[in-house]
């Protein structure tokens, strides 16, 4: 069963909308509703979403950073954005972040419901058994349509260095004779180990190769044609991911965050890679640097960030720029790690104790004045404090609220309003869902 967030500043559409899923006959669990983003993002955190539904304009924060936020909280939640108008602007940004429609108001009820269908179709989630089926079949049906070894050798070779060609040579070769274009001038790197092992049976080589090449399609699905990427096997266990943005589209996309869409993109490869084929992975992200003669450089970086998985075992995409290598010249120690990993959490607690009554206050903006990213931030607040980095914040305002309700005389309003909360009547939900009652209940 799917549960389902409806989003949209004018009450009438939502539970228009909501109607309409109710009585649709699609298998729902739970429809929420959410009258703004900083509403939605709440009901996000708090509760398990398949689909999100959002209008596109809506004071002060619209369609299109929801879906930013939304993808930094849950990568995998699937978006259909709804708008009054046919923006090219709006669409083409709503595709690149992954929204699976863009429907134009008025709505026709069965168009808006064959959009839900058609992607909660594809949410289905593979059995275990399913998972060996998927195997056995392709094994016995499946034609691998695999890369070409020699253009494979030749890029392990432009990204590892380990040739007597220059890097020019080697990225002319891959042009004239592959077909594969390394024009930059900004690239970036990930690096996908699948932990083959993780299976309950003993795989075969046979099982090894399909599986390895079950997960680069999965790959080569989730960039699309909206990324330009060229992925190859680095061993028989890894997959190199090299990508690549001209100028036009770099400066274009650098203002949304591409560091961040970078996170949600390795976030949604370790989850699908479970998800579909049943196997953990561990995805190591590389800054973006300019010019390709630097790719050895990311190179190394994303094996640096990969083994940040020796000390955090239990966290599997790791991004290098949330350690601070340069401060080492060696492999840094069990104590140098840990120190930082404090310094971390401590900076952003700091942080969220002057802000936690800050309207709009997002994990993306704590991460930002940390440096970090805000996957691996989340995971170290978790794993250091034993609190997920937003029920800190929403403890922090539920305790300011009641001392405000037992102390003043201010009315509930007043109190939603001085602790972060866009409504009054938002305010009176999370405050019953923290405290088991109302804030007028517990006031008497």
């Amino acid at each position: 069963m799917y549960n389902i967030l409806v989003v949209d500043d004018e009450p009438l559409i939502c539970k228009g909308l909501s109607s309409v899923l109710a009585s649709s006959g699609i298998d729902i669990s739970a429809i929420h509703m959410a009258h703004n983003g900083y509403e939605a993002l709440d009901v996000l955190r708090t509760d398990d979403i398949d689909l999100l539904v959002t209008d596109i304009q809506m004071g002060t924060m619209n369609g299109i950073e929801l879906m930013q936020q939304a993808k930094l909280i849950k990568p995998w939640v699937q978006t259909i954005i709804i708008s009054a108008h046919e923006t090219f602007h709006y669409a083409q940004m709503a595709i690149r972040l992954g929204a699976k429609d863009y429907l134009i108001k008025p709505l026709n009820n069965e168009q808006f419901l064959d959009s839900v269908r058609n992607v909660l179709l594809k949410l289905h989630k593979p059995e275990p058994a399913e998972q060996e089926k998927l195997i056995a079949g392709m094994q016995e049906h499946f034609h691998m349509d695999e890369l070409n070894p020699q253009s494979v050798d030749w890029l392990n070779q432009l990204v590892n260095s380990q040739t007597a060609l220059k890097v020019q040579d080697i990225v002319r070769i891959l042009k004239e004779k592959h077909g594969i274009r390394l024009e930059g001038p900004y690239f970036s790197m990930i690096r996908i180990r699948l932990h083959l092992t993780d299976r309950n049976r003993e795989l075969t080589k046979t099982d090894e190769r399909l599986l390895r090449y079950a997960a680069l399609n999965i790959v080569n699905e989730l960039f699309d044609e909206h990324w330009n990427h060229t992925a190859f096997y680095a061993s028989d266990r890894e997959i190199n991911i090299v990508l690549q943005w001209n100028e036009t589209l770099y400066g274009e996309t650098a203002s949304s965050g591409i560091m961040n869409e970078l996170d949600m993109i390795g976030r949604s490869l370790h989850f699908n890679i479970q998800k579909y084929l049943g196997i953990t992975s561990v995805i190591g992200i590389s800054q973006i640097l300019k010019g390709i003669e630097f790719i050895d450089v990311l190179h190394d970086q994303v094996i640096k960030a990969l083994s940040c998985n020796e000390r955090h075992k239990d966290h599997y995409v790791f991004y290098y720029g949330d350690f601070n290598w340069n401060q080492y010249s060696q492999r840094p120690t069990e104590e140098e790690f840990t120190a930082q990993t404090s310094l971390i959490v401590e900076k952003a607690m700091e942080y969220i104790n002057r802000n936690f009554a800050q309207k709009g206050l997002t994990l993306h903006e704590v991460a930002q004045n940390n440096h970090v990213s805000p996957n691996y931030l989340s995971y170290l607040f978790k794993k250091e404090t034993g609190y997920n980095l937003w029920e800190y914040v929403v403890k922090l305002r539920m305790e300011e609220s009641k001392r405000l309700l037992l102390h003043t005389d201010m009315r509930r309003y007043e109190i939603s309003e001085k602790v972060g909360y866009e409504s009054p009547e938002h305010f009176s939900k999370i405050f019953k869902k923290y405290y088991g009652m109302s804030p007028s209940e517990l006031k008497k």
